[in-house]
């Protein structure tokens, strides 16, 4: 629901930029403020990430039958006709099965002033095991946007696709980033940008600008080179185990999935409806005073989806003393309905930017025990073996 305006208006000041994304200190004066909160919980500080907020699992997940959108309703009032049983998220926390879709209420809600609005992605690590996820709210008509002036709580919809998860209360599977204005970059932004401060990398280079390929955003491309034995990624084992996402133990990657080679020629053929990870050609920077989303490869230019999860904090790939430049970016790639051939370089995915309010205090990186800062696997934290991160510091 959407309200009048209040004192979180006159005592919320929202920085220098007219418009732009909340960084770290802007989200802690939210919370101080009441925009966010958590009622009886209390909301952990590792939480506030540069440019967003990791949103926790509550105590007990809904089991559907089906997906829905609230549309004029409550979603508590929707979850009379579509939820089929209760779990506890409590103590061990609860298996979720493939292919069924679960609702959890978050513990984070929201009382946002009239200018401001949100909006969620699933975390990267989330996307990277094939979980899919997406925000509810109260009155809500699209998945993952919250609407300026929205107050009420927030819900989580979790469809496993590849493996059964184990998933329990204040597990954090997604993260919220709150806007004023317009902050997105039109293509000219991102141009000079660039030339301010390179945002693709190729080979130890700065991608020259006239090479980018900007169309209501910047395209990456795939690497199909991969390495020594022609590796250039994983694909999902079919019948794999059970993994439990609140673990802090890291598996053996084998039961989970096999890896992807390279045909002749730099190129790889999907399987339709398999969840393949790989990655892009180009290493990303985000600098300090923008962030940056991946978003779904345009189905109109082939029977292909790629990547879920999809927010760059900060300081992705930015090294602000010069001695790294760049993180490739992990892609998760599902073909549609027929086998789809893809090849080395080609374009697959675009980023779009957004301006910040101001710069965040704390940047992405191993600084705050970033998880793929430096990335050189596609494969998540949960994972043996999966990440190493630059400085050593260990994952979060």
């Amino acid at each position: 629901m959407q309200h009048a305006p209040d004192q979180h208006e006159q005592s919320f000041a929202p920085g220098p930029r007219a418009d732009g994304v909340l960084p770290a200190q802007h989200l802690e004066k939210a919370m101080a403020s009441g925009i966010i909160d958590a009622g009886r919980y209390t909301i952990p500080p590792g939480n506030v990430q540069p440019a967003s907020l990791d949103l926790r699992l509550g105590e007990r997940a809904m089991r559907l039958r089906c997906s829905f959108l609230p549309g004029d309703d409550a979603v508590a009032d929707k979850l009379a006709y579509y939820a089929l049983d209760e779990l506890d998220l409590r103590g061990r926390g609860a298996v979720l099965e493939t292919g069924r879709p679960y609702l959890v209420e978050l513990k984070e809600r929201l009382d946002l002033p009239s200018h401001m609005h949100g909006k969620a992605n699933p975390k990267s690590s989330t996307g990277r095991v094939d979980v899919f996820t997406r925000v509810i709210t109260d009155g809500g008509r699209r998945f993952d946007e919250v609407a300026a002036g929205y107050q009420g709580g927030l819900y989580l919809e979790i469809v496993p696709l590849s493996f059964p998860v184990r998933v329990r209360e204040d597990l954090t599977l997604n993260q919220l980033r709150l806007a004023i204005g317009r902050p997105r970059l039109t293509d000219d932004e991102i141009h000079q940008a660039h030339a301010a401060q390179p945002l693709l990398r190729e080979e130890g280079a700065t991608v020259p600008g006239p090479a980018l390929i900007v169309a209501d955003g910047l395209f990456l491309g795939l690497d199909l080179r991969g390495d020594a034995d022609g590796r250039v990624g994983y694909c999902a084992r079919d019948s794999a185990p059970l993994l439990d996402l609140g673990s802090t133990e890291p598996v053996e990657p084998d039961l989970f999935w096999e890896p992807v080679r390279r045909e002749e020629g730099d190129r790889v053929v999907l399987s339709p409806r398999r969840f393949y990870l790989l990655m892009s050609r180009q290493a990303v920077c985000v600098p300090p005073g923008l962030a940056a989303e991946m978003t779904a490869y345009d189905p109109t230019s082939g029977e292909l989806r790629t990547h879920y999860a999809g927010f760059f904090d900060p300081g992705f790939g930015f090294d602000p003393a010069g001695q790294h430049h760049g993180s490739r970016a992990a892609l998760e790639v599902r073909a549609h309905d027929v086998p789809f051939m893809i090849e080395d370089g080609q374009p697959v995915c675009k980023l779009t930017f957004e301006r910040m309010l101001e710069e965040p205090v704390a940047l992405y990186g191993a600084g705050i025990g970033s998880s793929y800062q430096g990335q050189r696997e596609t494969l998540s934290k949960w994972f043996r073996g999966a990440h190493r991160p630059v400085g050593g510091v260990a994952p979060r």
